[in-house]
């Protein structure tokens, strides 16, 4: 007989799909649990039933084929209007059971036990259970073991929502502190044109090309979901990307992302010593409309530090440059080499400039959702 619903059964439903687990990949920590459910009772099946509105599904299985029943002929769907267990020692003598054709023809269900799967809240959305072809009880340590079973399932699914849940917050966040940054960065520029001196100009300048690396990364974040942890080859190729359309039309852009990853932070200081570097070379580098190039290497040593390379083949630093310009630059410099702990190399000559790093990569650990 088919099971009558759940009292809960709108609010059953809404917890199930809040876990996300229907119809996603097999995973070995639920593989494991109903494997070793399996062995401890010595059962031949054993499942990680979870009871839809319209079927049973199992996200982990051992000696059964299929992967789903309809919600009529499931065994698990009589299960979740118990309490806590449910063990019935031959099928064909249950009225709820005795006509299901999972019980009457292949594959044979002739014993059946189970503990639900319970939300914090009381909600049951399935059951880890156990199954033999034959008749048969199980004993009470064998019914203790599939309860604590059943409950270290539930702490990997809280777990996993909890985690889904955190990211998606961290996504949110990171979406509106890069449009947050955007906004700044247009009211800068509008007050940049406003300023009467070249010394209040070029300061604002460099506010802005932490400000545009911050943004930047935030928008990375964002579409990555990338946690804590950076891809710099990906984060540099989009600050590349976004230098491009403020290169002056006699100088092109040089860069081949490499991937290595970095923590968020580290990624920042490697993007505002590009930045900088970049920007004072489109100023400085090629006057006259002279035709060069600004190259950004990205590399990983033997030792595994990472190593960024920029450089120019411009004119190179000339007296004209202004003082301040040039020593507000190093300042942004010494400060990105200083979060990285590393030091800057910089080689200036008639054919260009060259400014090199290598810093050791802090990633930081990532906790699967």
């Amino acid at each position: 007989m088919k099971a009558p619903l759940h009292p809960r059964q709108a609010e059953r439903l809404q917890a199930l799909h809040a876990y996300e687990m229907l119809d996603s990949n097999p995973e070995k920590d639920f593989d494991d649990i109903v494997q070793l459910a399996s062995s401890i009772c010595g059962t031949p099946i054993s499942l990680m039933s979870l009871v839809d509105s319209e079927r049973q599904w199992f996200k982990a299985s051992v000696g059964l084929d299929i992967s789903e029943t309809p919600i009529e002929n499931a065994l698990c769907a009589h299960a979740i209007l118990e309490d806590e267990f449910i063990e019935i020692e031959d099928t064909l003598g249950d009225e709820r059971m005795n006509d299901n054709p999972l019980c009457t023809s292949d594959p044979d269900l002739r014993f059946y036990a189970a503990a639900l799967l319970k939300t914090p809240d009381g909600l049951p959305i399935g059951t880890l259970c156990v199954l033999d072809r034959k008749p048969r009880s199980l004993t009470p340590l064998q019914r203790d073991t599939i309860k604590v079973l059943a409950r270290q399932v539930m702490a990997q699914l809280e777990m996993r929502k909890a985690l889904a849940t955190a990211a998606t917050m961290r996504q949110e966040v990171d979406h509106r502190v890069k449009n947050s940054l955007q906004s700044l960065s247009a009211f800068v520029r509008i007050q940049e044109r406003r300023l009467q001196t070249e010394e209040a100009r070029v300061a604002v300048s460099k506010i802005m090309t932490r400000i545009d690396a911050v943004s930047t990364l935030h928008e990375y974040l964002y579409k990555t979901d990338a946690g804590s942890n950076v891809d710099l080859g990906v984060y540099l190729e989009k600050i590349v990307d976004y230098l491009r359309e403020t290169a002056p039309a006699n100088v092109e852009m040089e860069f081949t992302p490499v991937s290595i990853t970095v923590g968020s932070q580290q990624a920042v200081s490697v993007g505002t010593l590009v930045n900088e570097f970049v920007a004072n070379s489109f100023k400085h580098a090629f006057p006259d409309q002279r035709r060069g190039a600004v190259s950004i290497v990205l590399a990983k040593t033997a030792s595994g530090a990472v190593s960024v390379t920029c450089s120019d083949n411009g004119t190179g630093m000339t007296p004209d440059i202004p003082s301040q310009s040039g020593g507000l630059g190093m300042k942004i410099a010494e400060i990105a080499c200083m979060e990285l702990r590393c030091e800057l190399d910089l080689k200036i000559s008639n054919q260009g400039v060259t400014a090199s790093i290598e810093f050791t990569p802090e990633p930081r650990p990532q906790y699967r959702s």
